[in-house]
């Protein structure tokens, strides 16, 4: 594998799927994933988190059914493409990320899921971070990661 490796957090991979400000940043990057061009990365945890935004905005009627289901089949579908291509690794969740995940929580203090992904984007040593999380973006380039900011709050 050549290129960079990316790491995205949810706010992030749901601008791939959702027409949202900056998408067409992520969208670039899947292209170059799929041609081989960068290694994405994101915490298992990103896909729960992604799937319960999905399901969060069916219940407020800003998806209808078979827009969320399309979506969530997309979503999974890619998942599951790119990890075979060796395109995507997927950090998993263990106890020691969410322990180092802590001294973040109380240095930035920020959220244990915004510290789990400066942990996992560090542990697979990524040359690029993408939130649309304007803390998270903060925390994240104070830990010495090189992270773009995509809009945000």
């Amino acid at each position: 594998m050549r290129g960079r490796k990316v790491y995205l957090d949810s706010s992030a991979i749901l601008k791939r799927y959702l027409n949202e400000e900056y998408s067409e940043i992520v969208v670039d990057i899947f292209k170059s994933a799929y041609r081989g061009e960068v290694k994405l990365t994101f915490s298992f945890w990103n896909i729960g988190e992604v799937l319960g935004i999905f399901d969060k905005r069916l219940r407020r009627s800003t998806l209808d059914p078979e827009e969320y289901q399309f979506l969530k089949t997309a979503f999974l579908a890619e998942v599951k493409r790119f990890t075979r291509l060796g395109v995507l690794e997927i950090v998993p969740v263990h106890s020691l990320l969410l322990a180092d995940a802590w001294k973040l929580v109380e240095k930035y203090h920020i959220y244990q899921a915004d510290a789990l992904q400066i942990v996992s984007a560090k542990r697979v040593n990524a040359s690029e971070f993408y939130t649309a999380d304007k803390r998270l973006h903060s925390a994240a380039l104070n830990e010495g990661l090189n992270s773009k900011l995509l809009g945000g709050e």
